[in-house]
């Protein structure tokens, strides 16, 4: 990535601060983690933050690059089982609602609703993009390839082993308080607490989608200008 397509890596950093702040932001209704052990004003936590958040897109994203070619990940996954939905606008409607309703009730049942704060989001884009009758992370499974969904939501669950490692040792770490599974930890997270890496995953890779693709219309805008 850093190679071939150096400008979308770049530009990973700050598009990964951004979307990394808003989960902050979310968590402010939830409280499922917080801080310990910083010390910082308030424009150097922000800061060193910061610093830290750019990091997230460009680790999961460039190990889903490792994992879409991967032995154990292809061969299995590239021709599984299609999976169609009819009617999708239908379904797309209905799951844009539930899902816009479902992050409103955090800010109101925060400890029942907690779970929604990584789904809503996801499913928000895609039933959008299927609305406007965009391609979106879902469509390539409708012909049975899966490696790209497995790849992404695997990356996201590898990366956030390590994450947690290396917080459990860390002076300023992070720590947890989620309700119903805070039971049967792997350093500070909850063995079920995992399962949240999965969604984040195709989160993540939904984003880069994005980005991709804008950058992707931005080029081509500047190949067709007609200069006068």
């Amino acid at each position: 990535m850093m190679i071939d397509h150096t400008r979308f890596f770049l530009l990973l950093f700050p598009i990964s601060a951004a979307f990394w702040w808003f989960f902050e932001y979310l968590n402010r209704f939830v409280q499922n983690w917080s801080y310990t052990g910083v010390h910082f004003s308030s424009w150097e936590y922000f800061c060193y933050a910061t610093l830290s958040f750019s990091t997230v897109l460009p680790a999961v994203l460039g190990t889903r690059d490792l994992f879409h070619n991967a032995h154990w990940i292809r061969p299995g996954f590239d021709s599984f089982k299609p999976f169609k939905c009819s009617h999708p606008k239908i379904w797309a409607f209905f799951s844009l609602a539930i899902s816009g309703i479902g992050l409103a009730c955090i800010g109101v049942w925060p400890n029942h609703f907690f779970s929604l704060l990584w789904m809503s989001p996801l499913i928000i884009i895609i039933s959008l993009q299927i609305l406007m009758g965009e391609q979106h992370i879902l469509s390539d499974i409708s012909a049975g390839h899966w490696n790209r969904l497995i790849s992404s939501a695997t990356a996201a669950l590898f990366c956030g082993f390590f994450w947690e490692m290396w917080n459990y040792y860390s002076l300023a770490k992070w720590e947890y308080s989620i309700p119903f599974v805070y039971r049967f930890k792997i350093f500070e997270m909850p063995i079920l607490g995992y399962a949240g890496y999965l969604p984040f995953g195709l989160e993540c890779a939904v984003i880069g989608d994005l980005l991709e693709r804008s950058m992707k219309t931005s080029e081509n805008k500047q190949t067709t200008e007609i200069p006068v």
